[in-house]
């Protein structure tokens, strides 16, 4: 670093995110991308929306929340758009936490939760997941902070239920808790619904996953429209414009075409059971996924061996060095071939073994 840097960022460990490759082609399995192309709609209105970029974008992205409230059944003045989920969860770091009101989190789940804590300068407390990788909900009863629970959690791959996260909620009555949903269209429910019953709820969604957005960073959370006019304070105090037209218009589009995002969701699940019925089959284990992704590791072979084997072999997937999870890997759920081509290959890795 430069000795400019300021001293309050010397120690702040920035968030890592996946390989992103450029010299040669690879199956990608390590970012947990959606492997089908965006909806036609989404490209068509984005390319429309580029013959105006001489204009700023909505502040208010009026559109794309009205007809996110149509779907999720809210009102727009319940809703907020993000340059990707994660300008929310910042968003919420920022308004919600404090040096009284620290973010409490897990000790395995997404990375970027203690880079924002640090670079928004609150504490924060890391509770432990069980030995199974699955979260004790009692542990967060009067958490004494702002509680951020990725559901289903990454990447460990699983989920809480309905009932298990209403506890939560209502056993932290004078604390915000934040429902990360990144994944949940590929698992059984969202809380969504909750915002209704209960004011200390906020629900973050993304585009990137389900809607095959990735590229385009645009996001969404959900909450009391005291909770969101908190979160526009912040966004209209640092960016206004956070969002450009492009993504807008092509978010827009998304939502016009929800039997496309169906489809590819379903494929992508019967892909996910179909890979971890086969890599069982190989003695991998794996929790349940209820994502779009695989939590796996084999007794023959150390976490990085495999990680480093597949990518010779022109696969990426995603490996974490941290003591509980380093003989693990998040595999990304691809097409059905690229599954087979992947599920070949971690067969012949460890055959024998």
């Amino acid at each position: 670093m430069s000795r400019f840097f300021t001293s309050r960022f010397s120690s702040l460990e920035p968030y890592v995110p996946g390989e992103q490759p450029k010299n040669r082609d690879y199956i990608k399995l390590n970012t947990n991308e959606n492997p089908y192309p965006p909806s036609a709609k989404a490209v068509a209105l984005a390319r429309e929306a580029a013959q105006s970029l001489e204009l700023y974008s909505d502040p208010d992205c009026a559109l794309l929340r009205e007809k996110l409230a149509e779907l999720y059944g809210v009102s727009p003045d319940e809703v907020i758009a993000g340059n990707g989920s994660d300008e929310i969860l910042n968003f919420a770091f920022t308004a919600f936490c404090d040096e009284n009101t620290p973010a409490v989190f897990a000790d395995i789940t997404y990375g970027f939760y203690p880079v924002f804590a640090e670079i928004n300068r609150v504490p924060y407390r890391q509770i432990p997941l069980k030995d199974d990788f699955t979260l004790n909900p009692s542990d967060y009863y009067g958490a004494g902070g702002t509680v951020f629970i990725a559901n289903p959690n990454a990447p460990t791959s699983l989920s809480l239920t309905m009932a298990d996260i209403e506890n939560i909620i209502k056993n932290n009555p004078g604390n915000i808790v934040v429902i990360d949903e990144a994944y949940a269209d590929f698992g059984e429910f969202s809380c969504i619904p909750l915002i209704k019953k209960y004011d200390n709820l906020i629900v973050t969604r993304t585009f990137s996953k389900s809607r095959s957005m990735a590229g385009a960073r645009l996001g969404f959370g959900i909450a009391s429209k005291e909770l969101i006019a908190d979160m526009n304070t912040v966004r209209f105090s640092t960016n206004p414009y956070n969002v450009n037209s492009m993504t807008l218009a092509a978010g827009a589009g998304a939502l016009a075409d929800e039997e496309y995002t169906r489809e590819n969701i379903e494929k992508v699940k019967e892909t996910r059971e179909f890979t971890a019925s086969e890599l069982r089959k190989l003695g991998f284990e794996m929790p349940d996924s209820k994502t779009n992704f695989l939590f796996l590791r084999h007794s023959g072979i150390s976490g990085v061996d495999f990680y480093k084997k597949m990518k010779e072999n022109g696969i990426l997937i995603r490996h974490f060095s941290s003591g509980r999870i380093a003989d693990y890997n998040r595999v990304t759920i691809g097409t059905r071939a690229q599954m087979e081509e992947f599920i070949a290959v971690a067969g012949r890795l460890t055959e024998g073994l």
